[in-house]
């Protein structure tokens, strides 16, 4: 008996989960006002059939109340013809009418409870009908608002993780990667342009101090013109020019490193 309960238990976990998974709300929505619907109309067919059964009822205790007087006017008439036990029989009549007045009347007193008792059963469920279908269009606007977003989240999340996208990522990092590539092949040539236009201004600057250098050994001006000692002097540095090779070539060799 455990296992058939435990059985029983998973088919029930299992529809409902299944239940749970494919239920639609717009769907649910209209089966439940449509439901309510039926009950309304049931409803109704109740009421009028209790309003029905009123009327019949004091339709019935009126009869009774009538042939109940009628049987009384009949037992004055027999007692006035001097006929006592027609009279007589004529009351016991009577007596049966107005005990089934009376029940009837009973009846039709539980009857109007009812009657009001349904009359608002059923505007209360009018309401709710009413309410219902007024929430149901709010509802099912919202259901498919939230369906569509999903919809679309679940569209752009698989976007997101496409190849087309993934190759459009790569190729959008490769250009950006060129062109920073571009900028520092750029940056490097210019600064090897700068550094050649400092190399000439470096080299002009020692042609002028060698220019320099020249006027005080020669005693000349800047233009090259000799002065009016340069004849001996001139001489004295040619023949000291040969003296000096030995200290010329050790400076040539401090230079080049040698």
């Amino acid at each position: 008996m455990g296992l058939v309960d435990r059985v029983w238990r998973l088919v029930r976990a299992n529809v409902n989960d299944w239940i749970e998974k494919n239920e639609d709300p717009e769907k649910i929505l209209e089966q439940a006002v449509a439901d309510m619907q039926d009950d309304l109309v049931r409803m109704r067919q109740a009421v009028a059939q209790a309003i029905a059964t009123q009327k019949r009822t004091e339709r019935q205790v009126t009869q009774a109340e009538l042939q109940s007087n009628e049987w009384y006017r009949r037992a004055q008439l027999a007692l006035q013809k001097g006929d006592e036990a027609l009279a007589r029989e004529a009351l016991t009549r009577r007596k049966s009418y107005q005990e089934t007045a009376e029940a009837m009347a009973g009846q039709l007193q539980q009857q109007g409870s009812v009657v009001v008792q349904l009359k608002q059963n059923l505007q209360q469920l009018e309401s709710k009908l009413i309410d219902a279908k007024t929430k149901k269009d709010m509802y099912i606007a919202r259901a498919r608002a939230a369906k569509t977003s999903q919809q679309l989240n679940d569209m752009l999340g698989g976007i997101g993780t496409s190849n087309a996208i993934q190759a459009f990522e790569r190729m959008e990092e490769k250009v950006l990667q060129l062109e920073a590539q571009a900028e520092i092949s750029a940056e490097l040539s210019t600064d090897q342009l700068e550094k050649k236009f400092q190399a000439l201004g470096e080299a002009s600057e020692i042609d002028q101090e060698l220019v320099e250098l020249k006027t005080q050994l020669l005693g000349t001006s800047p233009s090259g013109q000799i002065s009016s000692s340069s004849g001996s002097t001139v001489g004295n540095a040619g023949s000291a020019s040969s003296n000096a090779d030995p200290e010329l070539e050790k400076l040539r060799r401090e230079i080049r490193g040698i």
